[in-house]
């Protein structure tokens, strides 16, 4: 028998937090090492550059580059398996029928064009739901989540237009196309760390846990009283 959602949402949140952190701390050092080879970019204009930087700053971007995508990638199913579990404990919560199924939620979120609108769309309303605002109606999202909307939409962008920039040729090409890696991995990071932020409110809000003290048996000698 399978574990209600709200036991697989906390399960899933639990994982993904710490892989979401682990996937800003890399993009943030993906970006360093990038900014570092546009520093040596620019000091070859001028004047000649040892091999050893230019090598090891390569080493740095590629093997940075290569281990945030595998992050980022594993967070994002994480998070995503997240969010359809949620979908369906507010649901369950509220005794109303989820707002999107869970194969729409994962279409939405994959299928470029769709995932500028889906995962933000449906981020509005868990919310809405989980704050027990009326089914009919419209979602007002929180600042929170169309901040995290935004920098999601901006980030998508972003990750688009790099791949196409790096198709042209040319040192300048090249050059610019290190400055917008270098804003795609920042706002990576910032798109991860939002995330962690709304993880957790959401599912504090479905699943608010009591921390309560143990008590503990304390035995207590009368003075004058019998052994």
């Amino acid at each position: 028998m399978a574990p209600p959602a709200d036991e697989q949402m906390r399960t899933l949140a639990a994982v993904a937090v710490p892989l979401l952190g682990l996937t800003a701390m890399l993009a943030l050092v993906t970006a360093g090492a990038e900014a570092w080879r546009y520093a040596l970019l620019l000091a070859s204009r001028s004047d000649a550059v040892p091999a050893g930087p230019l090598r090891a700053s390569d080493v740095l971007v590629v093997t940075g580059g290569v281990v945030s995508l595998l992050s980022a990638a594993l967070a994002g199913a994480v998070t995503l398996g997240w969010l359809v579990h949620a979908h369906a404990a507010a649901a369950r919560a509220a005794a109303v029928m989820p707002a999107r199924r869970g194969w729409q939620l994962v279409v939405g979120a994959l299928v470029p064009g769709l995932n500028l609108v889906v995962p933000g769309a449906a981020l509005a309303e868990l919310e809405h739901t989980t704050l027990g605002q009326h089914p009919d109606h419209r979602p007002r999202p929180s600042r929170l989540v169309i901040g995290w909307w935004a920098i999601w939409v901006i980030g998508l962008v972003l990750a688009g237009t790099a791949v196409l920039w790096n198709l042209r040729g040319g040192v300048q090409a090249r050059a610019d196309g290190v400055l917008l890696h270098v804003a795609t991995d920042l706002v990576a990071g910032a798109v991860a760390i939002t995330t962690i932020v709304v993880v957790r409110r959401l599912t504090r809000l479905l699943s608010p846990v009591t921390l309560t003290r143990a008590r503990r048996m304390v035995v207590v000698r009368v003075p004058g009283g019998t052994r």
